[in-house]
Order: structure tokens, then C-alpha cells, then sequence
């Protein structure tokens, strides 16, 4: 397997001090509001899709119904019209037809005609009988397709609700970790930001391999809440955009994340694996990239560029687990 070249793991930061502790805390609790804020809006985006979806379905059965409607009616009259000619006398039995005539090939005309309108009639009525079940079916369906959007439309309101509510608690958040960030000293900030990582990075063949490639290439780039590229990352920012990169795509939310590709048991990764961070699926907070050579790369948060670390523990000490996105 292809690693990194040329590459030596950044030394170990100095002891943080109080204030970097508290800041570095303050910064998890706001990447989980930002993974709300992602989780709600990559959700918002799947019920906005399945209410387009239920109109169009609802269009669609309200044309058929209407055209099937039409359609009964039309073979309803012809019905109704072979069945008045029946009543004034053209419905006669072959014997009839017989007795009545005043000939062989008379009568064999009036059998011919009875047959005749005995088709019609037959046929008509399994046209109506056809019309009536496709009107009673698109019914049915324009009262499901109706269903739907309702349901849909109930769901993304409620969904933009909350979107609105903890952008707001983001935002205010937000202000208090730029406020703390400030604050520190600038040997903080120093060990925070960490030493720069301009090492060659040679990427395997393959999708993920593409993609870690691209990650590599946007280190250095400042961390940024929501954003995903190409001049600032948050973490499922900088993975969606590598991978967008290489054809591959990607909700902006690390919990969507979680659920592509495939599971990867520990200390198993490839290159262009994702590690996640979280104590459970629903409240993943974290995302990087396995490169390769026991190392990762991540956007992680506000004040730090785009590095590489030790995998998984470099990213935070609550590794959940990994998804292999491609290959």
C-alpha cells in the first residue's frame, strides 16, 4: 500500500494551558450544534425531494383520474345507447329472426346484426368496466400522492423551525468561541494551530486514494463552521468536498456521512476512509481522513488549520467507527 513520503509526524503540542482546555471544550459543544444545524439541513433536503415527489405523483393521478372519468362517461353512453336499441326491438333471438323473416338470407342478415350489436355491447361494457376501476385507481392513488405531501410538507416546516432555532443558538455560540479564542495567549493559539505539515504526500490508485489526496491538499486552510471549501472547511466540509472532487457525493453532515459506504473494522483503514466521533451514531460530532501510515487528516475546529494527526486517537477520544466510502 502507497503511504506518505517524506513524511514525519508533527511533534507532540505543549501542555495546554486552562484557558486552551476550556476553549477546546467550548469548541466540541459548538461542533455539535453546527452537526445539528448540518444533520437538520441534509434532512430538510430529503423531504423537500419526497414532497416535490408527491406533487408530481398527485399531478399525475389527477390527470389520469380526469381522463378515466372521461372515459367512463363516454363508454357509459355507448352503453347506454345499446341497451336503448335493445328495448326498442333490435335484441332478438335467432328464432325470432327466423319466424319473422321473409327469406333465408333475411334471416341470416338479422342474425348477422344481432351479432353485431351483441360485440358492441360486450365490448362496451368491458370498456366501461375498464374505465370505472382506472378512475377508482388513480382515485386511490391521488389520495395517497395527497397524503404524502401533506406528510412532507408538515415535516420540512417543522424541520425549518428547528434549522432557524439552532442556527440562532450557533450563531450565539459561535460569538463566544471567537470571543474565547481571542483571548488566549498566542502560546495557545501556537499550540492549537500546531506545527505546519508541508510533507509530500504520495496517494495510492484508487477513489479513496484520489480523495485523500485532495483532502491532503487543502491543509493549512483555516477551519470554518458550515463551510465547505475551497478557501475554508468544517470537517464534513473538507471530506464531501475531497470526494466531491473525485466524483463522489456526499451530504455535508458527518452523521449522513456514517451512513455511506461500508463498515470498517479498527486499525483497518485504507486511504479515503472516514473516521467518525461520537458516542453514538446520532450524536456524531467529527469526521476525518484516513491517509494511510497511521495518520489522518481533518478540518477540526476554529483557530486550526487543516493538518494531519495520529489516527484515530489525533481527532478526538471518542472514535466511533469508520466507513469506507470507495473500494
Amino acid at each position: 500500500m502507497a503511504v506518505p513520503i517524506s513524511y514525519q509526524q508533527p511533534p507532540p503540542p505543549n501542555t495546554a494551558s486552562e484557558a486552551l482546555a476550556q476553549y477546546q471544550q467550548l469548541s466540541q459543544q459548538v461542533s455539535s450544534v453546527n452537526e445539528q444545524l448540518l444533520a437538520a439541513k441534509t434532512d430538510l433536503d430529503k423531504k423537500n425531494g419526497e414532497l416535490a415527489k408527491a406533487n408530481q405523483d398527485l399531478a399525475a393521478a389527477n390527470a389520469a383520474m380526469t381522463q378515466a372519468q372521461a372515459d367512463e362517461e363516454a363508454y357509459r353512453g355507448q352503453v347506454d345507447e345499446l341497451t336503448s336499441a335493445s328495448f326498442q326491438g333490435a335484441r332478438f333471438n335467432k328464432l325470432s329472426a327466423l319466424l319473422t323473416g321473409d327469406s333465408a338470407d333475411d334471416f341470416l342478415e338479422r342474425a348477422s346484426a344481432l351479432g353485431v350489436l351483441a360485440s358492441d355491447n360486450e365490448q362496451a361494457l368491458s370498456a366501461l368496466t375498464t374505465a370505472t376501476n382506472q378512475a377508482s385507481d388513480a382515485s386511490d392513488k391521488a389520495k395517497d400522492a395527497q397524503k404524502r405531501a401533506t406528510d412532507a410538507q408538515a415535516a420540512a416546516q417543522q424541520l425549518t423551525d428547528q434549522i432557524t432555532k439552532t442556527r440562532d443558538d450557533l450563531n450565539t455560540q459561535v460569538d463566544k468561541v471567537e470571543d474565547a479564542y481571542q483571548s488566549l495567549s498566542g502560546a495557545d493559539k501556537d499550540a492549537l494551530a500546531g506545527p505546519t505539515d508541508n510533507s509530500v504526500y504520495l496517494a495510492p490508485a484508487g477513489t479513496g486514494g484520489a480523495a485523500a489526496k485532495v483532502a491532503m491538499d487543502q491543509r493549512g486552510k483555516m477551519y470554518e463552521w458550515g463551510a465547505d471549501g475551497p478557501g475554508t472547511f468544517d470537517c464534513s466540509g473538507l471530506t464531501m468536498y475531497a470526494y466531491a472532487q473525485v466524483g463522489v457525493s456526499l451530504p455535508h453532515s458527518s452523521r449522513s456521512q456514517y451512513t455511506y459506504g461500508k463498515s470498517v473494522a479498527y486499525g483497518q483503514w485504507q486511504p479515503g476512509d472516514l473516521l467518525f466521533y461520537g458516542s453514538s451514531a446520532s450524536s456524531i460530532h467529527h469526521v476525518a481522513m484516513y491517509i494511510g501510515d497511521g495518520q489522518l487528516v481533518h478540518a477540526s475546529t476554529t483557530g486550526t488549520p487543516v493538518k494531519t494527526a495520529a489516527a484515530p486517537s489525533g481527532a478526538g477520544g471518542d472514535y466511533l467507527g469508520a466507513r469506507r466510502i470507495a473500494g
